[in-house]
């Protein structure tokens, strides 16, 4: 009878080993998509606009060059405002389709981040986690300034944890750090916020949704996700300092779908 039992147990891990092998296999699969389908929309701002932090620069490191920076007022002080809202639309929100898991291409274009005038450009992006063998271009992170050390880091975020994914030093003009094998780290189930520093001017950030799908988008007045395979998905609007929502939509073949989101002030 203990034989029995043993097999039996034997069997079950198996079989659940063998379930969760299958699971990682599982991923984003290119198909040439026929008559897609479009959803198209904005991203509305309900509440207080919070207000910019104002960044003494002549506290920090390499005031002097800093201060260049187009934004810096009398006094040597520097408004950074983290949600930028227009006309009542939030701009810099991240527009992804949650599940979604065959269709259109990757793109192929490297996602740079400029260290300029003390300041990171773009403010809000995407990245992915690196695919299997590749081992650069993915995304890369260049020093434009001269006679200045930067020291970009870059971490995943969730709730107040945050995991290094790379941390390496940009000693002068036209350095370039490529940290494409950096992101093989990256796990579906853990990491969605990837956050950018310089740990020499701590006040140099910038944010990227990370995704699994190349269907995807950064908000301005509107937005647009093209060339969908007809079918039922989770769409979200994502953005690191107001939240995110998420809403169901249906895409047809050829269709022009609008879908408009709206994000509360935190």
């Amino acid at each position: 009878m203990k034989k029995l039992n043993l097999i039996a147990v034997t069997t079950v891990i198996t079989l659940a080993l063998a379930g969760n092998v299958h699971a990682k296999k599982a991923s984003y699969e290119e198909a040439k998509v026929s008559n897609g389908g479009s959803i198209t929309g904005s991203v509305m701002f309900k509440g207080n606009v919070p207000a910019p932090i104002l960044e003494d620069l002549s506290k920090g490191k390499n005031a002097e060059f800093c201060a260049t920076h187009p934004d810096t007022q009398e006094g040597g002080i520097r408004p950074r405002q983290k949600v930028e809202v227009k006309d009542g639309k939030l701009h810099n929100a991240v527009i992804l389709i949650e599940n979604i898991s065959k269709g259109k291409a990757w793109s192929e274009k490297t996602v740079n981040f400029d260290f300029r005038q003390c300041d990171i450009f773009p403010k809000v992006t995407v990245i992915r986690k690196t695919p299997k063998g590749m081992k650069e271009g993915l995304v890369q992170v260049t020093n434009q300034d001269e006679n200045t050390l930067h020291n970009p880091h870059g971490y995943s975020i969730k709730g107040a944890n945050r995991k290094t994914l790379f941390n390496k030093p940009l000693p002068s003009k036209g350095s370039i750090a490529d940290v494409t094998k950096s992101l093989k780290r990256l796990k579906a189930k853990k990491d969605s916020h990837f956050f950018l520093q310089c740990d020499q001017h701590n006040y140099m950030e910038a944010d990227a949704r990370i995704v699994w799908n190349p269907y995807y988008t950064v908000s301005t007045d509107s937005f647009t996700l093209d060339n969908i395979p007809a079918g039922t998905y989770k769409v979200t609007a994502w953005h690191p300092y107001v939240g995110e929502m998420t809403q169901e939509v249906t895409v047809a073949e050829g269709a022009k779908i609008n879908a408009n989101f709206e994000l509360t002030a935190k």
